[in-house]
């Protein structure tokens, strides 16, 4: 039975993962593909680029929201055997892992990180105080999201390790999805490392 349902709890993860609010948002509201604009990425940086800042809103209500739920269902399902917290990590996981090869999608998704956000958030408030924490100085400080978002992802996995050394499940999980969250980023850091990153920018490009 507890097989059956952390089979369950995985698929069930990927599948809300599969809930793109980048991709929901411009089709059903802009009927325009998120992903033929800018960096082609369905997330929600260049959701926020392309359209401005009013339906993103929208977006991260989707994106964490079904990383939430998806954590909580893992919980009422295996929290009764003992594994909460590590059934947790897991639906998170599966939901960054939908978020950003959405089979609904073609699999081109987002990268996972207000996916990853949320999950913290979901999990250990400690851990979502410190890596929003790390985001919003590093881009306040220098206007790339994509370099906030690759530190506070690596500072994920840090702090899950360190708040939950000993449970290797925890820390196996973190320490997957901040190194996931980051070869997403390759692209970008790339970018970085040549000084052609874009930086952000409260107005959004008209095409």
């Amino acid at each position: 039975m507890e097989l059956f349902l952390w089979i369950l709890v995985i698929v069930l993860g990927y599948a809300l993962g599969n809930l793109n609010g980048a991709l929901l948002v411009s089709k059903l509201f802009i009927h325009d593909d998120v992903r033929t604009h800018g960096s082609g990425n369905a997330g929600l940086t260049n959701f926020f680029r392309t359209y401005g800042g009013f339906l993103s809103l929208l977006v991260i209500v989707i994106d964490v929201g079904k990383t939430v739920l998806a954590c909580l269902i893992a919980q009422w399902l295996l929290g009764g055997y003992g594994w909460g917290l590590e059934a947790k990590m897991a639906a998170g996981v599966a939901a960054i892992l939908g978020h950003s090869y959405p089979a609904a999608s073609q699999f081109k998704g987002g990268k996972g990180i207000l996916s990853g956000a949320a999950m913290a958030a979901a999990i250990d408030w400690r851990v979502f105080v410190i890596i929003f924490a790390i985001f919003v100085v590093t881009v306040a400080l220098t206007r790339y999201v994509s370099l906030g978002s690759v530190l506070s992802g690596l500072a994920f996995g840090v702090c899950f390790c360190c708040f939950h050394w000993g449970n290797w499940v925890v820390c196996a999980l973190a320490v997957f999805a901040a190194l996931f969250v980051t070869v997403r980023h390759r692209a970008n850091i790339s970018r970085l490392l040549h000084h052609t990153e874009s930086k952000l920018s409260f107005h959004h490009k008209k095409e």
